[in-house]
């Protein structure tokens, strides 16, 4: 089934403001939350299909994205890394509500509706986001690349799982709780006594407790290590870009999920090219007998060198267009072009012969400046490029 537009699923339109976006979320939250539509699979979907959609409009550059390319532009299939919101778990989603209700995380809601039962207990804690660079020439942009990087970060224990425990026999149930993870708590206010549930101090939610703790994570679940991970670039990226490659981050202590990696983008500057936006530029320096006389020259391309043809009589500034020869956008079809501009080359030294020709031709009228009044400067001649 086609996904919905993420505004229709939150109610807002386009110009909605971050403001304007969370607290049309925070009023699906509470309307479909799971625990105030016990069983509802319905209720479900749209708690899940509403945190997705608050997942993506409430981060600036996935919002741009999607503005522009729709769900493709977000789907973590189609080369962003996971930079969408499909796939989101319950923990997931619970893990953001700290943000949005205030508090440190977990699901606030529990205490409203007068439950929270398993779900108050927690999986551990969500490891942290790491930011990293990533230096790509404009040959590895023009095609996409896989990128292998080793990055230090805290990972899962391997000798205990991420348990943070010795054995198996070295985890037992948390008294305080019963391993709920969550404990009531009874409070007199001006409407009388009220009941809420809040997470255990004991256990920190998880329901249980290490009695005896793994030797080589001393009981974190994590131990901090270089990792090799390998990055799926998708072609068309550009300098300052960040693309989220999410639970590629570090390790969530005792067991909870991992955090993001956010990879951003820096580009190599190249030999022969300058980048603007999708087109790129190229500095083709000829003889003033080419320009009069007219030749076949080859230009770089990034897929190889290719010829061209200098017609009889081309002037300086002479901008040449190859279509297609530039770079993609990102999630789209087409390509854009490369601008070929033509300069003179001036000798610097010349033979007495040379002076003597060069001598000969200053006094001839046809070698004296006479451009056509209809003429266009450098500015025209790149409006007309990209009209």
């Amino acid at each position: 089934m086609a996904k919905r537009d993420y505004y229709e699923v939150l109610g807002v339109d386009k110009s909605a403001d971050e403001s304007a976006i969370k607290k049309a979320y925070r009023k699906k939250a509470i309307k479909f939350h799971p625990d105030k539509n016990p069983g509802d699979k319905e209720a479900e979907e749209k708690f899940k299909e509403a945190a997705e959609a608050y997942e993506i409009l409430s981060n600036p550059e996935k919002k741009a994205r999607y503005d522009r390319y729709g769900h493709a532009g977000v789907d973590p299939n189609a080369g962003f890394g996971g930079a969408g919101g499909a796939g989101m778990t319950m923990d997931d989603i619970f893990s953001h509500f700290g943000d949005i209700f205030g508090g440190g995380g977990g699901d606030p809601f529990s205490s409203f509706f007068g439950g929270g039962g398993g779900r108050s207990r927690t999986r551990g804690e969500r490891g942290k986001n790491l930011r990293i660079k990533v230096s790509l020439t404009l040959e590895e942009i023009a095609s996409g690349v896989k990128k292998k990087v080793k990055v230090k970060k805290h990972n899962t224990c391997s000798t205990c799982n991420g348990s943070g425990a010795k054995d198996a026999n070295s985890i037992s149930t948390c008294t305080t709780c019963g391993g709920r993870g969550a404990v009531n708590q009874i409070r007199s206010t001006m409407f009388g006594q009220m009941q809420t549930t809040v997470t255990c101090p004991t256990c920190n939610g998880r329901g249980e407790v290490v009695t005896n703790k793994c030797g080589s994570c001393r009981g974190e679940g994590v131990v901090f290590s270089e990792e090799t991970i390998e990055l799926d670039i998708p072609a068309g990226v550009s300098e300052g870009m960040q693309i989220t490659f999410r639970g590629k981050g570090s390790a969530g202590r005792f067991g909870g999920p991992n955090g993001d990696l956010l990879v951003v983008i820096a580009e190599k500057e190249h030999e022969d090219f300058d980048r603007d936006g999708q087109s790129l530029i190229y500095d083709l320096y000829l003889n003033f007998a080419d320009l009069a006389l007219g030749a076949s020259v080859e230009v770089p391309t990034l897929e190889g060198r290719v010829k061209i043809k200098i017609p009889e009589g081309t002037q300086a500034g002479k901008i040449f267009r190859l279509k297609g020869k530039g770079l993609p956008e990102v999630q789209a079809y087409g390509k854009g072009d490369l601008l070929v501009h033509v300069n003179v080359w001036t000798p610097k030294k010349l033979s007495a012969e040379e002076r003597k020709m060069l001598e000969t031709m200053r006094e001839s009228d046809n070698f004296n400046p006479n451009p056509e009044t209809k003429s266009k400067g450098f500015l025209g001649r790149m409006k007309d490029i990209f009209n």
